[in-house]
């Protein structure tokens, strides 16, 4: 259904439109980024995606509803959000979940957990955050296992991969610990911060200059998280490709 159509067919008559198609088996999906992504996972032959900071596996569910029919590896440290990953991979055999956290390094690490899951991190969350989304205030802690892309992966890969990484202010980490990985990958999707929201987070440029020194151009960058009070975005999603394949 066209978008223009779409607006002619009230709200109850499309949630009922919806439910009839998944009912086939199909899923239907309303975000055009994540059916950008999975034309150029097509594109690449990516048919394997690793899912860092996966939470419940809301990245994943996408991808699928976008029709992305690769394996998917998804990595979550949290114990509530990781119990619901796992039960949602449980119906799909090309999905796997692991209860990780990703860094520079192997051993265990504190998480900051949020009020809304989320929004957690290894990182200190800074008032900038907490002033735009309440919500996502700390509620406590959590002790959990850390490994590196590296360790996890095996220091290579031998097909096109997508590395997605939603890791709150944590992405100079968990590239430290993909150097030997990164030159087999074929695109990373990593969440980019413009202003500080976590202590001694890299932001955007850092992490743009950081994967242009591993051979990753700019493909697409995405609208993300706003300060609702004021409109500034506060953080946006971006797609790098190896500047090879482009």
């Amino acid at each position: 259904m066209s978008q223009d159509l779409a607006r002619l067919v009230p709200p109850p008559m499309r949630a009922l439109i919806k439910r009839a198609v998944n009912r086939f088996g199909f899923e239907v999906s309303r975000d055009p980024f994540a059916h950008r992504l999975v034309r150029l996972c097509d594109s690449l032959g990516v048919r394997s995606v690793v899912d860092v900071g996966a939470n419940s596996g809301q990245y994943a569910r996408l991808l699928r509803s976008a029709g992305y029919r690769g394996r998917i590896l998804s990595c979550e440290p949290l114990a509530v959000p990781f119990g619901k990953l796992h039960a949602a991979t449980t119906e799909d055999a090309d999905w796997r979940a692991v209860r990780t956290a990703l860094g520079r390094e192997t051993g265990r690490v504190t998480i900051h957990v949020a009020g809304n899951s989320y929004s957690s991190s290894v990182l200190d969350m800074l008032p900038a955050h907490v002033d735009a989304a309440p919500e996502s205030a700390c509620v406590g802690h959590e002790d959990v296992p850390m490994t590196t892309v590296d360790e996890l992966l095996g220091g290579e890969v031998t097909e096109p991969v997508l590395l997605k990484m939603d890791v709150q202010g944590y992405e100079a980490e968990v590239l430290a610990g993909a150097e030997r990985t990164l030159p087999s990958i074929s695109v990373v999707q990593a969440e980019l911060s413009l202003v500080p929201l976590y202590g001694a987070q890299p932001l955007m440029e850092e992490v743009v200059r950081r994967l242009d020194d591993h051979g990753f151009a700019v493909w697409s960058l995405e609208p993300g998280f706003r300060d609702a009070r004021t409109g500034r975005m506060l953080q946006c999603d971006g797609v790098f490709v190896r500047r090879d394949l482009v």
